[in-house]
């Protein structure tokens, strides 16, 4: 099945979520009657993000908060402090049922409501009457049946061949090391007071136990260090000075093993997101409940703007298309909600699309009595942790996707702090890595990351003749379909549309045109 788009043009002067400015934001829009995961792949490379089935791209150099494409490295990464409290203060009270008293310092903000799409409510909920495929699938069906043969050799020649690619750029950014934080012992600097003839200073605790050691070894010379190990800890595989050096992997922190009788059970189940799922349609209601009580307590939406309607809308309808590939991930790709139980019951759920390079993070809800486990960070390392697990089986897959991030929104910055982490450059579509893009950030909003003049945007639409159109029941190139059009306006919208997706995507997506 091929991705059928149609293109909603840009649309600007409207009112903005983040910074509350009433005309300031811009962005382009289509809507995805289907898509594949690797056209979306494609298209969240180019900068594009999904809410429901509409897609939208922010119109960087021109809106009011420009918002950078953001993918986190899980390959590499390694839980900063916060991180590490917030997964202990999850084990205690799953162990011994305690609950902590504030918040962690310097603790990430949980992510909020989809503010990027926060003025375009009334145009999607219009879209979703207007470009339903119900009214289309028949004829659409059947006319693409005999066009999805004929391509069908080229493609997969076309998809090993950027599989190959992908995976030789994929070698290249995955070898860096990861930075583990050791502790070293330094020596003072000269001038400092140091007496250098000295072996540096060591804790009372590591004397006490040399004393202790020694003690033992004299008392019973054959067998002294045994001794000191049954007292004090199991011997240990690796010398203590390693054992001591090397930090606890995020799942460590994350599986740690509970007592038989801990205070609470958790259990995280993903889910496809399909009414035909015995598991989602059975565990619908409770989830739609909980996504009410969110949105209620966390951002005040007044209940007429979090029914049934809206839940299904953005969180429920998705056009990605399940894939099962053999070399895929287990679950497959598409979209999924990663529901978490808590003692029966669901506490937080986390909308996720599983592509062909990544885990893509949609959206987050979570039970507010629960706050105090700050839910957000949890997921967000539940999340990386479960990529980790799915590249185990799908090398390719590698990378987490945070959304957007947006420097100029103090409430959006927390997604810095999960590192090493990219930003996508605005002008050429390649990646960067954070630190680099910080201080630019701080004297400009928008920002071409690419620090190369002469680098342009490689996947550039070069030849839109190619693009495909999906027009009166029929597949043709643009090329074909300009011929038979007079209006001006049509083919600068075609253009526009080409430039944001991309020749590849326009190459294999169609554009339904009326």
């Amino acid at each position: 099945m091929a991705s059928v788009v149609e293109y909603k043009g840009l649309k600007a002067g409207y009112h903005c979520g983040y910074c509350d400015s009433e005309e300031g934001k811009a962005s382009s829009g289509m809507w995805a009657h289907s898509m594949t995961v690797q056209d979306y792949q494609d298209l969240i490379d180019r900068g594009w993000r999904r809410s429901g089935k509409y897609m939208y791209k922010p119109v960087m150099n021109q809106t009011c908060c420009p918002q950078y494409t953001i993918r986190c490295q899980p390959l590499q990464f390694q839980p900063s402090k916060s991180h590490k409290k917030v997964l202990k203060k999850m084990l205690k009270f799953l162990a011994k049922g305690e609950i902590s008293k504030g918040h962690c310092e310097d603790e990430p903000m949980e992510p909020t409501v989809e503010d990027a799409v926060a003025g375009d409510f009334a145009l999607i909920t219009k879209l979703d009457a207007q470009c339903d495929l119900r009214t289309l699938s028949g004829d659409f069906r059947e006319s693409l049946e005999s066009e999805e043969k004929k391509k069908i050799k080229s493609l997969k020649k076309e998809e090993s061949n950027e599989l190959i690619q992908s995976q030789d750029i994929e070698e290249k950014l995955g070898s860096g090391e990861p930075s583990h934080s050791v502790k070293v012992h330094t020596v003072p600097k000269p001038g400092k007071g140091a007496d250098l003839s000295k072996p540096p200073c060591r804790k009372a605790k590591e004397i006490r136990k040399e004393r202790r050691r020694l003690k033992l070894m004299q008392q019973n010379p054959a067998g002294g260090l045994e001794g000191f190990q049954a007292q004090c800890e199991p011997p240990a595989l690796f010398p203590a000075k390693a054992k001591s050096n090397q930090p606890k992997s995020l799942e460590d922190l994350i599986f740690e093993s509970l007592p038989e009788n801990a205070s609470h059970k958790l259990e995280v189940r993903l889910v496809p997101v399909s009414f035909e799922d015995p598991e989602f349609k059975s565990s619908f209601n409770q989830s739609f409940s909980l996504y009410v009580k969110y949105q209620m307590a966390i951002h005040q939406d007044p209940p007429d703007e979090c029914g049934k309607t809206e839940f299904t809308r953005f969180l429920c309808n998705s056009p990605l298309e399940a894939e099962n590939p053999p070399n895929g991930p287990d679950c497959g790709y598409g979209s999924f909600h990663q529901q978490y139980w808590l003692d029966g019951k669901i506490i937080a759920v986390g909308v996720i699309d599983i592509l062909p390079y990544c885990v893509s993070s949609v959206y987050l809800y979570y039970d507010p009595d629960y706050s105090f486990l700050s839910l957000g960070v949890y997921s967000a390392l539940r999340e990386i942790a479960f990529t980790r697990q799915l590249h185990e089986k799908t090398p390719q897959l590698s990378y987490y996707y945070m959304g957007f991030y947006i420097h100029s929104c103090p409430k959006m910055k927390y997604k810095g702090q999960y590192r090493p982490s990219d930003l996508l450059c605005p002008e050429t579509y390649v990646w960067v890595p954070i630190e680099q893009c910080l201080p630019s950030l701080e004297n400009f909003k928008y920002c071409r990351f690419n620090q190369d003049p002469e680098a342009v945007d490689e996947g550039r639409c070069k030849d839109p003749d190619r693009l495909q159109v999906f027009y009166r029941k029929a597949v043709m190139p643009y090329g074909v379909y300009k011929k038979q059009q007079r209006d001006p306006s049509e083919e600068a919208a075609v253009l526009q549309y080409a430039g944001l997706v991309g020749q590849a995507c326009s190459e294999r997506m169609l554009l339904f045109r009326s």
